[in-house]
C-alpha cells in the first residue's frame, strides 16, 4: 500500500463517480464505502461520505465534501495508453455526458477531472534520437486535440499526413 494517495472532492457524486472510475481500467476496484453517521456539511447521516478505491493499482479517495471546488490543470491524471484503440475508448468514455476535451490529449471528464489520455510511444517520438523528428512529432501533437498515433508517427518519420 502506498502512503500517498489523492483524494478527489465531489458535491454528492463520489460514488458514482468511483464507479465510472473503475469500469474503465484493469485492477481496479471500489474497497470501501463510508457513509455519514450524522447530519453535516458533506449530507445526510446514511449518505456517502468516502468512497476508497484502487485505480490501475493506484489508491484514490473521493470525498463527499460538501460544496464543489473546481479543479484545474494544476493536478490532473495521466493514462498510459498502448495502442490507438485504449486511447479511443478512454477518451471517449471519460469526454462524454458532459466532458470537454481540449489539445495534447488533455480532457475534463462529467465531474471537472482532468485527465491526459496519452500513448506510451509518445515518450519514444517526442523523446527519441532523431531531434528534428521529434519536432516534427511535437508540432503535430499541438495541432491534435485526441492524440493520433499514426500521425505522430508519421510526422517523426517526416512523412506528410495524405
Amino acid at each position: 500500500m502506498s502512503k500517498i494517495s489523492p483524494c478527489l472532492w465531489f458535491d454528492g457524486e463520489a460514488e458514482e463517480a468511483a464507479k465510472f472510475y473503475v469500469s474503465l481500467l484493469p485492477d481496479s476496484r471500489i474497497n470501501r464505502i463510508q457513509k455519514n453517521l450524522v447530519d453535516g456539511p458533506a449530507g445526510k447521516a446514511g449518505t456517502v461520505l468516502l468512497v476508497q478505491f484502487t485505480l490501475a493499482g493506484q489508491e484514490y479517495m473521493a470525498l463527499n465534501g460538501g460544496r464543489r471546488f473546481e479543479y484545474t490543470h494544476a493536478v490532473s491524471f495521466k493514462i498510459d495508453c498502448a495502442d490507438q484503440a485504449e486511447v479511443d475508448r478512454l477518451w471517449d468514455a471519460l469526454s462524454s455526458n458532459g466532458g470537454s476535451v481540449e489539445r495534447c490529449g488533455w480532457l475534463r471528464d462529467r465531474y471537472g477531472v482532468y485527465w491526459q489520455i496519452v500513448p506510451t510511444v509518445i515518450e519514444e517520438l517526442l523523446g527519441g534520437p532523431d531531434r528534428a523528428g521529434a519536432e516534427r512529432a511535437m508540432q503535430a501533437m499541438l495541432q491534435m486535440v485526441k492524440l493520433d498515433i499514426a500521425g505522430l508517427r508519421k510526422a517523426y518519420e517526416g512523412k506528410s499526413a495524405a
